[in-house]
């Protein structure tokens, strides 16, 4: 028996998130499939976390137990063979066996891609938040300073959570304004809340509209009710950048 852990990368538009479903097509779903095919047996994945609907992954990390002696690079380019485009294995390793893609992650990073334009682009649509406001990004980190540290962000919680504690610790959150209109957001964790850094960003563009001060958005964070806070950032903005252990 080995642990086998996958480093994967994909594109999360047309898929229902990460978490297998019965009806729908999600990443875990379709890597398990022809998982099966090339060992011919049955075979669950685990991944460092969920991504929700649309969501995509730069390293998303999993890890499953074969009993098999196919060797790693062979097992990498057979699954990458029968995978759709749209997701690809980057590497495939075999590690110690108390390896768990979930429970021996220290962090998770993910990046939140908006391009802030005049005029909309197609190939830009399926990776980033499209608006045409002007956003004061100074305004910005100056409310998600209050983020950084051990807190409680059950104001950030989606509903349908079932996470027993809202209490989270964020090591890292960056605003930067780049060339051409981008403006990337990163952000650094223990682990997420379900929607958690979507619906702090949908909350933060309201302070960098000027929709919201910073003191209003700090009074948000601290009542704990989720009704306060902004809308949830669309989802094709979002990126899994990578797992820390």
């Amino acid at each position: 028996m080995r642990n086998v852990k996958l480093i994967i990368a994909y594109d999360g538009t047309d898929y229902k998130g990460w978490q297998i479903q019965t009806s729908e097509p999600t990443i875990q779903g379709v890597i398990e499939e022809k998982l099966g095919i090339i060992l011919n047996q049955q075979t669950r994945i685990a991944g460092s976390g969920r991504t929700d609907a649309g969501v995509h992954a730069l390293n998303q990390v999993a890890h499953f137990i074969a009993n098999s002696k196919i060797e790693p690079e062979l097992l990498k380019k057979g699954l990458n063979s029968l995978l759709p485009p749209d997701i690809v294995l980057k590497e495939l390793s075999e590690v110690d066996a108390d390896f768990h893609a979930r429970y021996s992650a220290k962090s998770r990073v993910y990046k939140y891609l908006i391009w802030r334009g005049d005029t909309f682009s197609p190939f830009c649509r399926r990776f980033s938040w499209q608006m045409h406001y002007q956003l004061d990004l100074e305004e910005m980190r100056k409310a998600a300073e209050c983020l950084v540290g051990l807190h409680d962000f059950a104001s950030f919680q989606g509903t349908g959570s079932a996470s027993l504690s809202s209490e989270r610790e964020i090591m890292r959150f960056t605003i930067r304004g780049r060339a051409k209109g981008w403006i990337v957001t990163t952000i650094e964790a223990s682990a997420f809340l379900r929607h958690m850094v979507r619906n702090i960003m949908g909350t933060l563009i309201e302070v960098g509209k000027g929709s919201m001060t910073v003191a209003e958005f700090r009074n948000i964070f601290a009542s704990k009710d989720r009704s306060r806070a902004g809308i949830t950032a669309p989802p094709q903005g979002l990126f899994l950048k990578k797992v820390k252990y």
